[in-house]
């Protein structure tokens, strides 16, 4: 009977998405909220972004995180590509990480996930889509990277 291995500890992850304005950097900041410790964390989008959208800045708020400083990037912009797992939040992402998983050893995951950029309607209705979206990644984040002990949300 084969042994059982157990996957390798994760030390550097990227969260990419299609702008770098909203999903990734909601990933990203949950992520260093939790494991940026231990945890090398970055966020890329497939084209370039001008800035965080001002609603992620705000829900991010909510618990007590700083988003404002958030600078949008492509995966060009990385200085650095050696990432033991890419995970991605829009189609259009996993397809770049795919082709760019080619040539280097990393994992990819798809975590399909809502643009709520695409809500229409009041900013209440707005701040509630962004909140899903924030509370979805934060669900799959303690998920994927259980904490033995720390900071809390």
């Amino acid at each position: 009977m084969a042994p059982v291995t157990q996957p390798l500890p994760v030390t550097s992850v990227l969260f990419a998405c299609t702008m770098n304005q909203v999903r990734s950097p909601l990933a990203e900041s949950l992520m260093k909220h939790f494991h940026g410790q231990r945890i090398y964390v970055d966020s890329a989008g497939v084209r370039a972004g001008d800035e965080v959208d001002p609603f992620a800045v705000v829900v991010m708020d909510e618990l007590g995180i700083d988003l404002s400083r958030h600078r949008c990037k492509t995966f060009d912009d990385l200085e650095d590509n050696n990432f033991d797992l890419i995970v991605t939040l829009s189609p259009e992402a996993h397809h770049r990480a795919m082709e760019l998983t080619r040539t280097m050893a990393c994992d990819v995951e798809f975590w399909n996930t809502f643009d709520p950029t695409l809500v229409d309607g009041s900013r209440d209705a707005m701040l509630e889509a962004y909140r899903q979206v924030r509370d979805g990644l934060l669900t799959r984040i303690r998920e994927r990277f259980p904490l033995s002990r720390g900071p809390t949300v």
